[in-house]
């Protein structure tokens, strides 16, 4: 596991895709981590990161980054894929806004 990976989370009783935003670090060691929800519901707002297929998704969708959870390493049921440089950087700029950093 690693920062800006894509996993399928459990999610109450349902298993949606998440984007890991805590750092390396803290992933090795922590049972509680911080990941963000995808969702598909666009809006286009600065704190959204647009995926779709070629990061393994089936349909296009965003990193809703206004919405951080702590979610436990036991839920996460099954690697996505890694984040290119790009989309990297897009999340970074998203939680900077989502956040109030910039």
């Amino acid at each position: 596991m690693r920062r800006a990976e894509v996993w399928w989370g459990l999610m109450g009783h349902k298993t949606r895709p998440l984007v890991l935003v805590s750092c390396d670090a803290h992933i090795e060691v922590r049972r509680l981590i911080l990941a963000a929800p995808v969702t598909s519901r666009i809006r286009r707002i600065d704190s959204e990161v647009p995926l779709g297929p070629e990061e393994g998704l089936p349909k296009s969708c965003v990193i809703n980054t206004s919405s951080i959870e702590l979610v436990s390493k036991t839920r996460l049921v099954r690697r996505i894929a890694s984040l290119s440089p790009s989309k990297r950087d897009a999340l970074d700029a998203a939680l900077r806004f989502s956040l109030g950093l910039d």
